[in-house]
C-alpha cells in the first residue's frame, strides 16, 4: 500500500484511517482454503478499483506462517515491473498443481507405509517443494518484498524463535534472507519436512547460520506477529507507515484467515492417549496427534487475545476472523494431497464463505456466529470498501503533501484543542481497556502495558 509521508491532516474526522493488517496461518494442503477467501477479497477490490488491483496494494503488513507464509511470498515477491508475482486467483492453481507433487501418497500403497517411513525419518524428502520456491521465487530477497512481510520460523540449534521481517531486513543485511529459503523454513514441519540451514552474509563478511524449522512450532497463526511488528516500527519513528507515531489500537484493520481445524468431536482422550508412545503420538488414525494439538492451541490462543484486544476497546467490527473449525477425517490433514481431498478443501473454502462471521466468545472460548454479522461474503465485502477507501485517501494525501504550497501541520492534531479532545477521548478508552483486561486472567496486564500508549494524529 502507499505510504503515508507525516504531513498534513486536511480530511474531515469522519474519515477514519487504518493501519492494516493480513495474518494467514499455517496447515499444509489446507492452504487452499485461505486461497479461496483471499482470491474473493482480491476481486471484490478489483471490482471498486480495477483488474490490476492486487491484495499487496492494501495491506501495510502481510504475514505468514508455514503454507501462509508460502502465499505471503507469492502475494508479495515483484516481478519485473515490481508488480506482485502472483495475484490471488492464482494461488489455488499452484495448490492443485503442485501439492500431490509436494506430497507424493506413495507410502499408502503399504499398510502402515506412513508410520513405518515417520520413524525412519521425515515423511517427505522436501526435494520438489525447494525446487520449485526457488524457481518461483528466484533470488528475490525479504528486502524486496513489496509491502511489509513477517514470516516466524524456528532456529532448533538456538532454540527461539526467528522472525523474518522486511522492516528488519531493510535495516540488517543479516536478516535479509531470500523468500525461497525462508518458505522452505517456515514449512519444515517436524516429521513431515527436514529442516533447512542457510547462512546469510552482510557486506563486512559477517555470517549468520540459521537451522529452521516449521514457523507454525512459534505462532500458527501468525496475527499477533504482525500486530507487533506494526508496534515494533512505529516505536521505532517509522513515519513512513501510516503517517501515526504509533498505534491506536482501534485504527487497526485485521483480516485472519484460517486453513481449517478439526472438528470438536471429542476424538481424542486422556483414556484413550494413556496407551499411546511416541509413534501413536506422531500418527494416529491418518493424522498427526501432536502436531495438530500444538499449532490448534497455538492458533486458538492467538485468535483469543486478538479478539480480547478488539472487543476490550469495542473496535471488534475492525477484526475479521475467518475459520472453519468442522473439519472431519482426511479434510484436517496437512498432507493428503489426492485430488478429491485437494477438491474437497476448494469446496470449504467456498462454503465458508457463505457461512456466517463468527467470533471467541471470551467466557466460554468457543467460537460462534455473530448476531446480525451476515456472512463472510459480506463482511470481506465491508472490508474491500475500507481498504479501497483507505488506499485512495493515502493517494490523496501523498499528493497533497508533494504540493509546495502546502505547509505541513503539527502530528498532535489542529488548533481549538481538537488534539487533546482526541487524547483525552483515547486515554479513557485505554484505562477501560485495562480495566477489563484484569477480568481475564489468562492475559498479563504487566506484558501488555508497554505498548498500550496514547497517540494520536
Amino acid at each position: 500500500m502507499e505510504r503515508i509521508i507525516s504531513s498534513s491532516s486536511s480530511e474531515p474526522d469522519h474519515h477514519d484511517r487504518y493501519i492494516t493488517v493480513l495474518s494467514i496461518d499455517g496447515g499444509g494442503i489446507k492452504g487452499i482454503i485461505p486461497a479461496v477467501i483471499l482470491d474473493f477479497l482480491e476481486s471484490q477490490l478489483q471490482e471498486l478499483d480495477g483488474q490490476k488491483a492486487r491484495l499487496a496494494d492494501y495491506f501495510d503488513v502481510i504475514a505468514g506462517t508455514s503454507t501462509g507464509g508460502l502465499v505471503t511470498a507469492m502475494l508479495t515477491s515483484p516481478d519485473d515491473n515490481n508488480r506482485p508475482l502472483y495475484s490471488a486467483k492464482d494461488i489455488k492453481p499452484f495448490y492443485l498443481e503442485n501439492c500431490p507433487k509436494i506430497f507424493p501418497q506413495t507410502h499408502s500403497w503399504f499398510p502402515f507405509g506412513k508410520e513405518v517411513k515417520s520413524l525412519l525419518g521425515p515423511l517427505y524428502d522436501g526435494k520438489y517443494l525447494h525446487g520449485i520456491l526457488k524457481e518461483k521465487l528466484n533470488n528475490t530477497k525479504l528486502s524486496q518484498s513489496i509491502t511489509n512481510v513477517v514470516i516466524p520460523a524456528f532456529d532448533i540449534k538456538r532454540l527461539q524463535p526467528v522472525i523474518f521481517s522486511t522492516h528488519e531486513a531493510k535495516r540488517s543485511p543479516l536478516l535479509d534472507a531470500k523468500f525461497s529459503d525462508i518458505c522452505i523454513s517456515t514449512s519444515a514441519a517436524p516429521t513431515f519436512f527436514p529442516g533447512h540451514e542457510f547462512t546469510t552474509k552482510d557486506e563486512d563478511g559477517n555470517v549468520r547460520e540459521y537451522n529452521l524449522i516449521d514457523g507454525g512450532v512459534a505462532a500458527n497463526n501468525p496475527a499477533l506477529i504482525g500486530i507487533t511488528e506494526v508496534m515494533k516500527q512505529m516505536f521505532d519513528s517509522n513515519m513512513e507507515l501510516v503517517g501515526t507515531r504509533a498505534a491506536e489500537y482501534p485504527r487497526l484493520l485485521i483480516v485472519s484467515v484460517g486453513t481449517g481445524a478439526a472438528r470438536v468431536d471429542e476424538k481424542y482422550s486422556t483414556k484413550l492417549a494413556a496407551k499411546w508412545g511416541i509413534l501413536d503420538w506422531l500418527l494416529y488414525g491418518g493424522t498427526a496427534p501432536l502436531l495438530e494439538i500444538f499449532t490448534q492451541a497455538s492458533a486458538d490462543m492467538v485468535d483469543f487475545h486478538t479478539s480480547l484486544l478488539f472487543q476490550s476497546l469495542y473496535s471488534e467490527d475492525n477484526y475479521l476472523r475467518i475459520q472453519d473449525d468442522t473439519l472431519a477425517g482426511i479434510e484436517s490433514s496437512v498432507d493428503v494431497a489426492t485430488r478429491e481431498n485437494l477438491d474437497r478443501l476448494v469446496t470449504i473454502g467456498e462454503r465458508l464463505l457463505k457461512g456466517p462471521v463468527s467470533r471467541v466468545n471470551l467466557a466460554t472460548g468457543l467460537t460462534q456466529p455473530v448476531k446480525n454479522g451476515g456472512t463472510n461474503e459480506d463482511a470481506i465485502k465491508r472490508f474491500a470498501r475500507l481498504l479501497s477507501t483507505e488506499r485512495k485517501l493515502r493517494q490523496a494525501k501523498n499528493i497533497e503533501s508533494r504540493r509546495p504550497t502546502h505547509a505541513q501541520l503539527r502530528i498532535g492534531g489542529g488548533g481549538g484543542g481538537g488534539g487533546i479532545g482526541k487524547r483525552i477521548k483515547m486515554e479513557a478508552m485505554v484505562n477501560n481497556y485495562r480495566k477489563r483486561l484484569m477480568c481475564y486472567p489468562l492475559c498479563s496486564i504487566n506484558v501488555l502495558s508497554p505498548p498500550v500508549k496514547v497517540f494520536w494524529k
